[in-house]
């Protein structure tokens, strides 16, 4: 790892314990993860160094760390769907019915939660047909590329054409959601619940920070490991042909 001048997504590909990191500075690694340290730290006006050096200061993996760079991609597609998926369609409802009554319970004093619960309503709404298009469209394509891969079986050609396109999609949709957590964030004060929080109010939170800590590692799975990887298998494809 070159911590000059690799992406920041191909950093967290290769060692997700530098996540920790970046997101301690306030730096996206999923959604924006095309950027060197240098450029993301231009943009925040941060010093670099401190964050070279806190990279620099990880002790050597010793392999303890899930190597999801090294997965095959149809096993990376199953991973994300039973367990990111999965995890978003568990923990919706129950985040929504904690907002709904928040904000019948604390609405007059905390109008923010209004906000808020429309902001997660977007995303529940938004998600779901997001995850339905990977899982209908493009993960049973990468199954496809890696099963003709193996078989040395010729690629049928989709009806999307190249993968790169429901893969922009699904990019710009993550920027979406991230840009959206990244309000509710901000509204709740990094999820800080008031001083007059009840402990449904401080349960809703934490799932809150929990849920976009789950999709900041779910995004980061396509768009620094899957997503590339898939484009270039499909190109490989095309050469051989």
């Amino acid at each position: 790892m070159n911590t000059r001048t690799d992406f920041i997504g191909n950093m967290v590909a290769e060692d997700f314990r530098t996540a920790a990191i970046f997101k301690r500075h306030g730096i996206d690694f999923c959604c924006k993860g095309g950027r060197t340290i240098e450029e993301a730290c231009n943009n925040k006006k941060l010093a670099p160094e401190k964050i070279y050096q806190e990279l620099e200061a990880l002790p050597k993996n010793e392999g303890s760390a899930i190597d999801f760079n090294s997965w095959p991609l149809d096993l990376l597609a199953d991973y994300i769907e039973k367990t990111h998926h999965r995890y978003v369609e568990e923990k919706t409802p129950i985040l929504q019915a904690f907002l709904d009554k928040l904000c019948k319970v604390h609405g007059d004093r905390h109008p923010e939660l209004f906000e808020i619960n429309a902001l997660f309503n977007e995303s529940a709404h938004d998600l779901a047909a997001h995850m339905k298009k990977e899982e209908l469209i493009l993960f049973p394509f990468v199954r496809n590329m890696v099963k003709a891969r193996i078989s040395g079986e010729a690629l049928l050609q989709p009806a999307f054409g190249t993968v790169e396109n429901p893969v922009n999609m699904m990019q710009h949709e993550h920027t979406v959601e991230g840009e959206r957590f990244r309000k509710i964030a901000e509204i709740t004060d990094e999820y800080l619940p008031p001083a007059d929080a009840c402990n449904t109010y401080k349960v809703a939170f934490a799932m809150l920070q929990d849920f976009e800590n789950d999709l900041h590692k779910h995004i980061h799975l396509e768009n620094n490991i899957l997503f590339p990887k898939a484009i270039q298998l499909e190109k490989e494809f095309a050469v051989e042909s």
